[in-house]
């Protein structure tokens, strides 16, 4: 039997800004990664939109788990010179 998980997926920046909010509430079964949360909270968005993502405001990779009370943030990606 699957459990059944609620989070909140943060956004920060300008994808706060384009989704109008900071985020969405998930809700996900074991075995969940950044990247199904990311296709969750992003449905405002292009398919493009380049990200980066934290868990429990750590950076990590789009293939990692997302455990239960997990704390997942994504922001825009940037660059400086």
């Amino acid at each position: 039997m699957e459990t059944v998980h609620d989070n909140h997926g943060q956004v920060f920046a300008v994808l706060k800004d384009k989704m109008g909010r900071d985020g969405d509430e998930v809700t996900y079964t074991d075995g969940i990664t950044v990247a199904d949360i990311w296709d969750q909270v992003s449905t405002d968005l292009d398919d493009n939109t380049a990200y980066m993502s934290a868990l429990n405001m750590e950076y990590c990779s789009e293939d990692t788990a997302v455990s239960d009370g997990a704390e997942v943030a994504f922001f825009p990606k940037v660059s400086g010179g």
